[in-house]
């Protein structure tokens, strides 16, 4: 891990911890589930929150927002397909979630693996 990497990483893991409990052990439940489901996928802030990119140098193609409620969004930097059946060709980028189970552990992890090319 480059020295960049570890300062971004730093600075996320700072951001979660400035959260009030129980936003605090979500985030950082969901940013352990992100870092292990794309482990290419580095840290760091954007737009004040954790975010996650190829590289420090690369666009965020995940966000983890703590604004009313908590939000995993995909950025449009990511490469979008649309999502077919009854959505056709509406293409999903953003969820919210209020706490984190099992089943929606796993489908963040399924959502993050699936914009890493």
């Amino acid at each position: 891990m480059s020295s960049k990497d570890e300062k971004n990483l730093a600075q996320v893991l700072d951001k979660i911890a400035q959260l009030d409990e129980p936003r605090r052990s979500i985030v950082q439940r969901v940013h352990e589930v992100i870092t292990t489901a794309a482990p290419a996928l580095k840290p760091r802030i954007w737009y004040g929150m954790p975010a996650y990119a190829l590289s420090a140098g690369t666009p965020a193609l995940v966000t983890l927002r703590s604004d009313e409620r908590l939000n995993l969004a995909i950025t449009e930097k990511a490469d979008f397909r649309p999502a077919g059946g009854v959505d056709g060709n509406l293409m999903p980028a953003a969820w919210y979630f209020e706490t984190v189970d099992e089943t929606t552990e796993q489908r963040i992890a399924d959502i993050v693996r699936a914009v890493v090319p």
